[in-house]
């Protein structure tokens, strides 16, 4: 029985991979900050764990939490969405806050979270992306951190991917589509269950070769 760990497990997608991997009989550890909040998530039957990615001592807490526990995939899905101000109005506070949780954070959490990984079956990575983040298929102005954000976010799974592949470990960054979250807004074409249940079938069928990909939540390669 394989053993996901998903950060940011209380709400929103998180909550709805969390739901559905728990639904099938898979191991699910999730994270919160408050994981004694996370109601929902514990009555589906995941076992959460105190984690803020922002925190170094909260990370390194994260590993005595999961001990020698052995991680298939890691799935880093804790992040924000804090302005979606034009050039003019950028708050770079809440910028560099974008950047700290949304690119460090999963970069902590997976060097922390290596041994577990190694010790795992799928030994699978999975960062939690967005076309936003694509260079390419930009259009839009605004939403100068979270489009920051995500395209370094997806460099680090690049260049995590090509680091870790001597160590038999994948890393992919996946877009998980429009989704009707707090992040996603009222509107979006996705609901997180419909979201999560895309996203959960393309892991299970991603092997060693696809390490280093940008997709979408269907398995479909997304511009750079």
């Amino acid at each position: 029985m394989p053993t996901y760990l998903i950060t940011g497990a209380n709400r929103g997608i998180g909550l709805a991979l969390a739901r559905h991997l728990a639904e099938r009989q898979d191991i699910v550890l999730g994270t919160a900050r408050d994981p004694g909040a996370a109601t929902e998530a514990f009555e589906a039957g995941v076992e959460m764990l105190e984690l803020d990615v922002v925190d170094a001592g909260s990370v390194d807490g994260l590993a005595a939490q999961v001990g020698d526990r052995p991680i298939d995939v890691l799935i880093n899905n804790a992040g924000v969405y804090n302005d979606k101000a034009g050039l003019e109005e950028t708050d770079l506070e809440r910028f560099a806050e974008c950047l700290r949780v949304n690119v460090a954070g999963p970069l902590a959490v997976t060097r922390v979270l290596l041994p577990r990984l190694e010790a795992g079956g799928k030994k699978l990575v999975v960062n939690v992306s967005s076309v936003m983040g694509s260079i390419a298929g930009t259009r839009n102005g605004g939403s100068y951190g979270y489009r920051a954000s995500k395209a370094a976010l997806n460099m680090v799974t690049k260049t995590m991917a090509v680091e870790l592949a001597p160590r038999g470990i994948g890393v992919v960054s996946v877009h998980p589509g429009w989704v009707e979250t707090d992040m996603g807004g009222a509107g979006a074409s996705l609901q997180p269950a419909e979201s999560a249940g895309h996203i959960v079938s393309t892991i299970d069928g991603l092997g060693a070769t696809d390490s280093g990909r940008f997709m979408g939540y269907a398995g479909d390669d997304l511009a750079w």
